[in-house]
């Protein structure tokens, strides 16, 4: 699953977890993986269509459950979902909620996570 497979150009053209890669802080592959979890949350949005911020919010928290898994993961390879790496992960929730027409609160569309 890529980029290229979500349907929405502006998010298809957004470089996801931008940061985080520039980083070397952060290993690439589990950066990679967080990529991978924000694809898939696009397409379920676009697979889903969310009617409302509430149907929203649903796709939003379970993804942000998998970053906290994934959250594991940076611990065991010497890194961690610090400030820098929650300020770019919450700034791809916020511009994919808008980029599908959302006017969501950021703090609400990532309100399970735990990093």
């Amino acid at each position: 699953m890529t980029q290229n497979t979500i349907k929405n150009e502006q998010v298809k053209s957004h470089e996801l977890l931008k940061e985080m890669y520039q980083d070397d802080y952060f290993p690439d592959f589990l950066v990679d993986k967080g990529k991978g979890i924000l694809i898939e949350l696009c397409i379920q949005i676009e697979s889903q269509k969310p009617a409302n911020l509430e149907d929203l919010y649903k796709l939003t928290h379970a993804s942000t459950d998998k970053f906290n898994d994934l959250g594991e993961e940076f611990y065991e390879n010497d890194s961690e979902l610090e400030t820098a790496a929650r300020e770019n992960i919450a700034a791809d929730f916020e511009f994919i909620a808008k980029a599908y027409g959302f006017d969501a609160d950021t703090e609400e569309l990532i309100a399970t996570r735990d990093w």
